[in-house]
């Protein structure tokens, strides 16, 4: 029997776990990432038995607690949508909570070299508090029911990335944490706007509500205003400028969570304007996909003319999401499942491959590509790691991507069939992927095949410890298993966006 409040443990477990941290970080000192690590595994195995219960036909769990105001409550909802993105999230959580136990600890000696062991230990802390209102703000995003709840818990994930970015990040790492502060102002205005306005004419927030929107002529201004902040949050060209820097600089040990930040704001176009406004939202598709094809060719090329290996990874996220919002716009059941499928597909490709560049420049202390080769003699794990992420990235079979990409094609295609528009773009969109493939394989070669770099320290070159990759071969184990059996997360996605778009 489940224990009462699941969802409730499930968003502020974590919460607790930081302010624990905090109120102990001196006896904690170092051993302060397990305790992310016990915090997160008991989210995780709650929500693995939520899902197993919705997965069987439970259908969805509700829990409402009052706040402010009958208008203004904490209103939590687990379906198969919300469950997919909530578990997936949080894997990632526990997955980057794990390898950041060392990675964390190697980047504050190259930060804070000689502040003296006690001060090493405060920072070791303070990362680690702060990295667990990611999963309490991931975990409140998916279940939130309410429109200013969705909108607090967005907020403190940008505020939470602003301080890690200020204390951990890399070249300019204030400056940038600015950067990445100010375009979340800028998302998080846009959508607050959209919510009050939402209020204006229901005199409600709660997302179950807006489809009493469905044929109001406000209802397209909703939208528009919605999307403009969301794009802001999926660098969907030309909202994409933040994208680069932000996500080049942050530490490493994060960058599967920025991943998830970022494409955290396609499920929330699903959840409270599809959903709800399908019909209305219907001219809004043909934009959205033309936007999505320029996004991912432009990213790709931005990519294939990088030669800093954080900047390969940030800029590829830029043409990866791109291929949710795709799904999005061709608005069938099916490429709508498609793109959700391929938002989790591609967080865990992202984390993968990013997470195996920071272990490159954490073994190297080298961020040109142009300046490595030969690695994989050295560092054959890592070099698995890589592939594989490059893999997942691109869409190779057995891994979850490749499955998302055919059903989200097939939706897309299926749209196709009575618009030349749809069909163009999905044609485009498949020959895109041979972009992917060219900058994750040609970085690989690059990276890992010829010459040993003559800039390496060859004595000091080899695989990071096991606490750092083990976690991120059991990610792709998890990949591989959803690539085989795909129906495990078509059953959760179908019955709510299919169920849904059936009904109106």
């Amino acid at each position: 029997m489940m224990s009462s409040h699941v969802l409730l443990q499930i968003v502020f477990v974590p919460a607790l776990a930081s302010l624990g941290i905090y109120l102990f970080r001196e006896p904690l000192g170092k051993r302060a990432g397990w305790v992310a690590v016990a915090g997160l595994i008991y989210t995780t195995v709650l929500l693995v038995l939520t899902g197993l219960r919705i997965w069987h036909g439970a259908g969805s769990v509700h829990e409402t607690y009052l706040l402010i105001a009958p208008d203004i409550t904490l209103g939590l909802m687990a379906d198969g949508l919300s469950l997919a993105v909530g578990l997936i999230a949080n894997v990632l959580c526990l997955v980057l909570a794990t390898f950041s136990i060392r990675y964390i600890d190697h980047r504050i000696e190259i930060i804070y070299e000689g502040v003296g062991a006690r001060r090493e230990a405060s920072y070791y802390t303070r990362f680690y508090y702060l990295f667990l209102f990611f999963p309490m703000g991931f975990m409140g995003v998916s279940f939130a029911t309410n429109l200013i709840g969705m909108y607090f818990f967005l907020e403190s994930l940008t505020i939470t990335l602003y301080f890690l970015m200020a204390y951990f990040g890399y070249i300019e790492r204030v400056r940038i944490a600015m950067m990445c502060l100010l375009w979340g102002i800028f998302s998080a205005v846009f959508f607050l706007a959209a919510s009050l306005l939402v209020y204006a004419q229901l005199g409600s927030f709660e997302i179950a509500r807006m489809s009493a929107l469905a044929g109001n002529p406000m209802a397209f201004w909703v939208i528009a205003i919605f999307l403009i902040g969301l794009f802001a949050k999926l660098a969907v060209f030309p909202f994409h400028v933040w994208m680069p820097w932000v996500h080049a600089e942050h530490p490493t040990c994060i960058a599967g969570l920025l991943a998830v930040y970022a494409n955290i704001a396609a499920y929330i176009i699903v959840r409270a304007l599809i959903l709800p406004l399908f019909h209305d939202f219907q001219v809004f598709g043909p934009p959205i996909m033309v936007l999505a094809l320029i996004t991912m060719v432009y990213g790709s090329f931005l990519t294939l003319a990088q030669t800093d290996i954080k900047r390969v990874a940030a800029c590829s996220t830029i043409s990866q999401i791109a291929y949710s919002m795709l799904g999005i716009g061709a608005l069938t059941a099916v490429s709508i499942e498609g793109g959700m499928f391929f938002f989790l597909s591609h967080i865990m490709g992202k984390t993968i491959f990013f997470s195996t560049a920071g272990i490159v420049v954490y073994i190297t202390h080298i961020r040109n590509i142009e300046n490595m080769g030969g690695l994989a003699a050295k560092m054959p794990i890592t070099a698995m790691l890589f592939f594989s992420g490059a893999m997942m990235l691109s869409g190779f079979p057995p891994f979850s991507s490749f499955a998302a990409e055919w059903i989200l094609f097939a939706g897309v295609f299926e749209r196709g069939a009575t618009d030349s528009l749809a069909l163009t773009v999905g044609i485009l969109g498949v020959a895109a992927i041979l972009l992917t493939v060219g900058y994750t394989f040609l970085a690989a070669k690059k990276i890992f095949f010829g010459p040993l770099g003559a800039g390496l320290d060859k004595a000091h070159i080899k695989d990071p410890p096991l606490s750092m990759s083990i976690p991120l071969i059991l990610l792709i184990c998890l990949s591989v298993a959803m690539g085989l059996y795909p129906r495990a997360v078509m059953d959760l996605l179908r019955p709510v966006i299919s169920g849904a778009l059936m009904v109106v």
